[in-house]
């Protein structure tokens, strides 16, 4: 596979590193409710730091695709396939932003959330979003669990559409066997021939 029916690095290494810590975050979500008492608060931290990480990592693989266009489709692809390719990575990152956002929405609409400051990770400061801090607090707790519940049919949104994408990649992969997968995969190198004095042997 050549270099212009590849991703580039920086691509291949935005998109591995955002498919981690969406599959990580999804992962946390699921194990909260078994985690002892003190550990829930810096798990729940622990999830809106990677949420807001995963929103810049996001806006990042965005700005890159738009100014590094991705290697085309296959040309054996019909093309009902093709559009159902695009759009399906379009709902993708729409999803993958949504998501964040959706929970920074709901985070800003915390009734204690100015006694529990947000800090990514332990040590970077986040604002929350100040008109949303500054509503009543009836009008406050309502966004707050109307946000909720976006927050949450977006993440099975998301659980849908992650199986759905692996599924594809898949079936491409092990039954049709196509090179798609290999776009996304650093170029594997061959091994070196050995020399002698400048000469092949």
């Amino acid at each position: 596979m050549t270099r212009s029916e590849r991703y580039t690095g920086t691509a291949m290494a935005l998109h591995w590193l955002v498919a981690l810590l969406v599959i990580g975050n999804l992962v946390l979500v699921w194990t909260i409710g078994s985690l002892p008492g003190p550990m829930v608060r810096p798990a729940i931290d622990t999830h809106k730091s990677i949420g807001i990480t995963v929103l810049g990592l996001v806006l990042l693989r965005v700005l890159w695709r738009l100014s590094h266009p991705p290697p085309p489709l296959p040309p054996a692809y019909p093309r009902r396939e093709r559009l159902l390719a695009h759009g399906a990575h379009l709902l993708l990152y729409a999803l993958i932003l949504a998501l964040p956002l959706s929970g920074w929405i709901h985070d800003s609409a915390f009734k204690d959330a100015s006694a529990h400051p947000l800090r990514l990770f332990g040590l970077v400061p986040w604002p929350r979003i100040a008109p949303i801090m500054a509503l009543d607090p009836v009008r406050k707790e309502a966004v707050h669990a109307f946000w909720f519940r976006v927050h949450g049919l977006l993440a099975y949104g998301l659980y849908v559409l992650l199986a759905l994408h692996l599924l594809g990649v898949l079936k491409h992969h092990l039954l049709d066997r196509d090179p798609v997968l290999h776009r996304m995969l650093p170029r594997r190198r061959g091994p070196r021939r050995a020399t002698v004095a400048g000469q092949e042997r």
